[in-house]
């Protein structure tokens, strides 16, 4: 797969690139939906003879528009990458988004962003819309195509009868429902980060913890005890995490921090980067009344963790 970063659209003509089947998104998370989207492209471009792409943008608009809280990311721009190479896209073009880029007109979005790629065919969610103010829509874009591609607009995917999209797995995520998340995301959740140097405390207590500083722009659960699996290098190994504030040995800690007990693993890992993937969630974070507790509990954390893979 070819990863074309576009800074500037207007200055970006290229007429080398084949004829394009292009899905039209931002696609975080790379839902069901968003997959159902890239799957229709995939599948015109393959009858067609033709290349699949997909467009989406960086940073979130939402991060450039003063009226818009910036959101909690469901994946990383390197995921997103690596989960449309899985589901065997030919080009992923990344649009620099930027005030300028959000005032051009839906036309010059048009022009500029498929057109002038050599796109023959767009496929994007009912939902879709582009330009300024958002004014165009999935069903504009064939009146704005100037008859150089034609469009297919994918219908709403449902979950018990609620649209699946990147705002429900956020609120699933918020609440810590790790469980149903699978359901609309079509796998579990993961988040990345860096092994950095903690307290070191667990080793002393006998449950050594990898302390993960996570990227800042992904969403985490809220604090709890979760049942996680976690990719060190490119092995996978069942796991217990902690998300919170560690309230049994520092009062009135504000800072949250990730910790992970990886079973049956033995290694320094500082400084490597690993993959955290959120199953279920266990617990909510306790305050104990001394380390006997909290080793009890940490105990009955495992084992409880241990029953849930051995059933998967």
């Amino acid at each position: 797969m070819e990863v074309v970063r576009i800074n500037n659209p207007e200055n970006f003509k290229n007429n080398n690139f084949p004829s394009l089947v292009m899905a039209l998104g931002y696609f975080d998370g790379v839902h069901l939906g968003h997959q159902k989207v890239i799957g229709k492209a995939k599948e015109i471009a393959e009858k067609k003879g033709w290349k699949s792409g997909v467009m989406t943008f960086a940073p979130h608009p939402s991060e450039v528009l003063g009226d818009a809280k910036p959101i909690a990311l469901l994946t990383s721009y390197q995921t997103k990458i690596e989960q449309m190479e899985k589901l065997g896209i030919d080009y992923i073009f990344i649009i620099h988004f930027t005030k300028d880029f959000a005032n051009l007109l839906p036309q010059q979005f048009v022009d500029q962003c498929l057109i002038n790629l050599n796109v023959q065919h767009v496929v994007a969610g009912f939902d879709y819309t582009y330009g300024k103010m958002a004014k165009g829509t999935a069903e504009t874009l064939k009146e704005q195509s100037r008859n150089a591609f034609e469009t297919t607009i994918i219908k709403k995917e449902t979950y018990h009868g609620e649209k699946v999209s990147s705002t429900l797995i956020r609120t699933y995520i918020q609440k810590g429902e790790m469980d149903k998340v699978p359901s609309l995301l079509g796998r579990f959740y993961i988040s990345e980060g860096i092994v950095i140097h903690g307290d070191k405390r667990g080793r002393t207590i006998g449950f050594p913890t990898a302390n993960i500083e996570s990227d800042s722009n992904l969403l985490l659960p809220p604090q709890g005890v979760y049942a996680v699996k976690v990719k060190v290098g490119n092995v996978w190994h069942n796991g217990v995490c902690n998300v919170g504030t560690k309230p049994t040995f520092k009062k009135d800690n504000k800072r949250q921090s990730i910790e992970v007990h990886i079973f049956d693993f033995k290694g320094e890992i500082y400084g490597e980067k690993v993959v955290v993937e959120w199953h279920i969630r266990l617990r909510s974070e306790q305050k104990f009344a001394g380390i006997e507790e909290l080793v009890n509990q940490i105990q009955k954390d495992k084992q409880q963790a241990l029953e849930y893979f051995h059933k998967k």
